[in-house]
């Protein structure tokens, strides 16, 4: 897909199901059918994807998200598993070649992936010579949930590899609503998910991109504006959609999905009945 001068990519680590209790499981389409074609089971979890994104420029290699990152530390139990080695490799890459490494927030099934264990069972960053941007609202708010019961389902903190990220001086630390990571990168912050949620707005040559992290994690969530469930402040969340999904039209944006097991990207556009639908794409 391009934006201007930009390539994007969607990352996948794959599909997976995601219990009450916050557990993840990776499993296939063949499954998720089944599963909805056995009447009577009550449902207790939830089929995700967790889709990272990457970003070219020919001069910047910039990562939104890094997933879960099963199979990235040294004899890890995960094998033969999608995580970014896997995906950065189709493209050429390496997790070195990275430049910029944006976290919509903290929660493990987008940031787990940051680093990794090596041979020496030392924590190491996985972009090497990256730095990392978060709300510093976010990292606040982070410390503050480590440890105590999780009041989102599906969501948790686990901080001990960034405590690394935080000593080797990776982490930047966000204190504007609107940052300029690059010129047609703008990170915004939009709370609501969590307090230091934000999103990237990419755009460049009249073409404009959103990734809108868990605020809109798929396509599914366009027309629902409050997840009491999953939101720590529904009601912003609600604010934050309104206005960014109104704007995403306005400019005939594409939007980018980090948890779609489908349609994880699309042209955004409303129907005569003023509700969002997704004109998906090829490419």
């Amino acid at each position: 897909m391009k934006v201007g001068r930009f390539e994007i990519e969607q990352l996948s680590e794959g599909i997976f199901e995601v219990f009450d209790d916050g557990i993840f499981q990776k499993i296939d389409s063949a499954d998720i059918t089944a599963r909805q074609q056995k009447p009577g089971i009550k449902k207790q979890s939830s089929a995700i994807g967790i889709n990272p994104i990457l970003i070219r420029d020919g001069k910047h290699n910039v990562l939104l998200d890094t997933g879960l990152g099963w199979g990235l530390d040294h004899k890890s139990s995960y094998t033969d598993t999608s995580n970014l080695l896997t995906n950065l490799d189709i493209f050429g890459l390496a997790p070195s070649d990275i430049t910029h490494v944006v976290l919509s927030h903290l929660h493990f099934d987008h940031a787990a992936g940051s680093t990794y264990v090596d041979s020496n069972t030392s924590t190491q960053p996985t972009m090497s010579y990256a730095n990392y941007f978060i709300q510093k609202k976010e990292w606040y708010y982070a410390l503050e949930q480590v440890g105590k019961k999780k009041q989102i389902s599906g969501a948790g903190y686990e901080l001990d590899e960034f405590y690394k990220l935080a000593a080797e001086d990776k982490l930047v630390m966000i204190t504007d609503t609107y940052f300029e990571l690059l010129p047609g990168i703008e990170l915004i912050r939009t709370g609501g998910h969590t307090p230091g949620h934000q999103i990237v707005k990419i755009q460049d040559s009249g073409e404009t991109a959103y990734f809108l992290g868990d605020l809109v994690p798929s396509e599914h969530h366009l027309n629902h504006y409050a997840m009491r469930h999953m939101d720590v402040d529904p009601i912003q969340s609600k604010k934050a959609k309104t206005l960014i999904l109104r704007q995403a039209v306005k400019e005939k944006s594409l939007m980018l999905f980090y948890h779609s097991v489908h349609a994880k990207a699309g042209m955004l556009e409303q129907d005569k009945d003023k509700k969002f639908i997704l004109r998906e794409i090829n490419g």
